[in-house]
């Protein structure tokens, strides 16, 4: 247990100082261009050059993660259009194209195969125009992240009682295939995959799945302050009514947590 909140703690560590590295993106891309849209919907123009190029200024969660939230609120709700841009963004914000390949992955088992299918064939075509070869992308099989196995037994404990007799094979697979093999691929530091899961949970209103995975996101490094930002950022990218539907499970979430 203690080995794995060292190995947690330097991938947070890691990825913190990456992102301190990263570059800031001009303002002129912060967003993709809407000028077609000017002869149908102007406000919706005005709206994405003002308050949303704004939103990527907010201090309080950093380029990069806004990247990894919105290509997890995009690829979870199967918004294609934006997502070449996005792709192309997140790596300008210091996304590797490994780290993008396993979010992909893991949104398989989150929003759905045929969704994640989607985006690895629009991630196929920015590859391949940025020249990312295979020796940039994680490995179908990998060495795992050691296992925090009495986090994990309690876990199994909970969700077998529960729900084993109701659908034993997929409490299987959710222990065999998540917990024991997903969420320990290295190609995405913890703090990252569970911001995704928690971005994409929120992204199709999922809350009842919340408390668990954003206890464990702030177990793995999100601040309050960030878990925050999250919510107000995808307000923008899959709708008020998912965001504000989000809002008292967090404030509960963040009630009880231990001060």
């Amino acid at each position: 247990m203690r080995l794995l909140a060292v190995i947690v703690t330097a991938l947070a560590l890691i990825s913190s100082a990456q992102a301190q590295e990263i570059k800031p993106m001009p303002t002129s891309n912060s967003i993709p261009s809407y000028e077609n849209l000017r002869p149908v919907a102007p406000a919706l123009e005005k709206y994405a050059q003002g308050a949303v190029a704004d939103l990527w200024k907010r201090p309080d969660l950093n380029r990069r993660d806004r990247s990894i939230v919105t290509l997890a609120g995009l690829i979870a709700c199967n918004q294609t259009f934006e997502m070449p841009f996005y792709f192309n963004a997140a790596l300008d914000n210091g996304v590797t194209p490994r780290e993008i390949s396993e979010i992909i992955t893991h949104l398989a088992f989150y929003s759905g195969w045929a969704k994640a299918a989607s985006a690895a064939e629009i991630a196929k075509d920015v590859f391949a125009q940025r020249n990312v070869g295979p020796d940039q992308l994680p490995a179908a099989s990998v060495s795992l992240l050691p296992l925090d196995e009495a986090a994990e037994a309690d876990r199994v404990a909970r969700v077998g009682g529960q729900f084993g007799s109701v659908a034993p094979g997929l409490v299987q697979y959710t222990t065999d295939v998540l917990f024991r093999d997903l969420w320990l691929r290295p190609g995405l530091a913890p703090r990252d995959r569970s911001l995704v899961t928690v971005s994409a949970l929120i992204a199709t209103g999922q809350v009842a799945q919340m408390p668990y995975h954003l206890n464990r996101a702030m177990d793995n490094g999100l601040t309050k302050t960030q878990a925050g930002e999250v919510i107000t950022h995808l307000a923008f990218y899959v709708g008020w009514p998912n965001a504000f539907s989000a809002l008292p499970v967090a404030k509960d979430v963040f009630e009880k947590r231990p001060k």
